[in-house]
């Protein structure tokens, strides 16, 4: 009898305790993504510390996500670092506002801590007979949502490899994270130019229809101006990978390099959260992040291992710069007792 009032009583106490306990709102990208799992182990470590019951809505378009923090209407997104930086200046994706608008949104996010979120690529079915980056004029291109930074990005980088804007020279298709997998096996484009992780969850899927292969951006292309001018875009770093550390096994993908190395642009962004979210939240956030970097973000997909979780050089976050976002104070305070360095133009 006695075991068993102890026990309702710990119960009720836990109970009692989850009922307190702080609820977030928070917004990703499909959950076999980078940004997908980042935030879900967010959820995961914030709740076995008991900060916050994180309630997360997968298969954002992040553009409206970030915008949705900057208002206030969600506590947390995944955000690329270029949508801050056209934010502020209220262009392409939010050209509709007024540039005093954008300028006063984007002053209101703040990060906790960032992420190599991927790096844009070109593969195709091997039935396609699709032969690569000078083998899509006239072709038809997933290149990612209706909007967004990954749409931004794949028209880039398809302009440079090939000279070809979307709608002269070759068609584009979009449709939503939450329908990426089904318009890649259904026949509905020759190619894809969309984000990439090593290995990737949508091209893992894929196999199944197919044989596939992904095209590295050659090495010209890459060491062009052009090229290298992007990558002082924010949140753009150029990315030269190993093949062998891509992360698929042999035979089931084929890469198509001039050498052993792949080559692209990597996105980089981070969980963001607007200004006003309290300074010990955001301590506890980001400190639970960095304890769970090994036993729960490294560990949940294959991809995450090598999506740059846990640094803090600039080289690697693109923080600084024209990035026009910075740390949270309460994130600042948590990288710093925890031994890590934030530079002074991230604070």
């Amino acid at each position: 009898m006695k075991n068993t009032l102890i026990a309702g009583a710990i119960a009720a106490l836990l109970a009692a305790t989850a009922q307190a306990q702080t609820v977030l709102t928070a917004e990703t990208a499909s959950p076999n993504t980078a940004p997908g799992v980042s935030v879900i182990s967010l959820s995961e470590v914030a709740s076995k510390a008991g900060i916050a019951d994180i309630q997360v809505a997968t298969g954002q378009t992040l553009t409206n996500s970030v915008q949705n923090v900057a208002e206030g209407k969600t506590d947390i997104a995944a955000a690329p670092f270029i949508l801050p930086f056209l934010l502020a200046r209220a262009v392409g994706p939010y050209g509709k506002l007024t540039k005093e608008e954008g300028a006063e949104l984007v002053s209101n996010l703040a990060v906790l801590y960032t992420y190599r979120i991927s790096v844009q690529g070109l593969y195709a079915f091997d039935s396609s007979g699709v032969k690569g980056w000078d083998d899509l004029e006239g072709r038809t291109i997933y290149n990612g949502p209706p909007r967004g930074a990954a749409l931004t990005n794949a028209r880039l980088l398809i302009k440079l490899n090939t000279g070809m804007d979307e709608g002269d020279g070759y068609d584009g298709v979009q449709v939503t994270w939450g329908q990426a997998v089904k318009t890649i096996t259904d026949g509905s484009a020759d190619a894809f130019v969309l984000p990439m992780a090593f290995p990737d969850g949508r091209i893992t899927a894929a196999l199944a229809s197919g044989d596939m292969t992904i095209w590295s951006v050659p090495k010209a292309t890459y060491d062009s101006e052009a090229f290298q001018n992007v990558g002082k875009l924010p949140g753009t770093v150029p990315v030269t990978l190993p093949i062998a550390d891509m992360g698929y096994a042999e035979g089931t993908v084929t890469i198509v390099s001039e050498d052993d190395m792949f080559r692209g642009p990597g996105t980089v962004g981070g969980e963001v959260v607007n200004k006003s979210m309290d300074f010990d939240m955001a301590k506890a956030l980001t400190a639970a992040f960095i304890a769970g970097l090994d036993d729960v973000y490294r560990a949940k997909a294959p991809f995450m291992p090598n999506a740059w979780h846990g640094e803090t050089d600039i080289a690697f976050t693109d923080m600084c710069g024209a990035n026009p976002v910075k740390y949270h104070p309460g994130a600042v305070a948590a990288w710093e007792e925890a031994g890590y360095t934030i530079p002074d133009c991230a604070k």
